[in-house]
């Protein structure tokens, strides 16, 4: 192997290609150290540049609020980012790809789309156990309202087709209002 080619080899990582050509993966259980991964890096790709970011997503879905910081993040950055399902996005997956504008909400052809009301565990003294069931609810009310804005349906419609596990195929997301469009390659972006 050659000096150049040693040199080449050595600086070829993938980190560092997915870095440059501004991807970002969220893959498998919404936790808080995906959303801090995610969240660094959308950072970081934005004080790089203003250039857009594409975000890939297959998740099961996961913890709430790890999902609502990579929501915010998406939307806090000045880049545009460009959310392409693959595979499966489910519940806390679904609120972070609806952090992008519906022109950049994307999938590939065999995604499926997972939606439904908040879940959690409660335990404790009763006055706790209110205090979760609050909390839970308002999770609920304000879940709601993201995807109604997002979907252009009511808060009413999202709460009704979400009181049990709500699957869509991409035809169903697509007139729904939860994806703009699937896509076939890199191209059709």
């Amino acid at each position: 192997m050659s000096k150049d080619e040693k040199k080449k080899d050595k600086d070829f990582s993938v980190d560092k290609l997915v870095f440059e050509n501004r991807l970002v993966t969220i893959v498998g259980q919404i936790d808080d150290k995906l959303a801090k991964a995610t969240s660094e890096r959308l950072l970081a790709l934005a004080a790089v540049s203003d250039d857009p970011i594409k975000v890939f997503i297959s998740s099961p879905g996961g913890h709430v609020e790890s999902g609502d910081m990579v929501h915010d993040i998406i939307k806090f950055i000045k880049p545009e980012v460009t959310c392409i399902g693959a595979g499966w996005v489910a519940s806390a997956g679904a609120l972070i790809f609806i952090g992008a504008d519906k022109k950049n909400r994307v999938c590939l052809p065999n995604t499926r789309f997972l939606l439904h009301q908040p879940s959690g565990g409660v335990g404790g003294k009763v006055s706790d156990i209110e205090i979760q069931a609050t909390q839970i609810k308002l999770m609920k009310e304000r879940f709601e309202k993201l995807f109604a804005e997002a979907t252009g349906q009511t808060p009413e419609k999202i709460a009704e087709d979400t009181r049990r596990d709500f699957w869509l195929d991409t035809k169903e997301a697509i007139e729904y209002g939860l994806l703009d469009r699937v896509i076939q390659s890199a191209d059709d972006i």
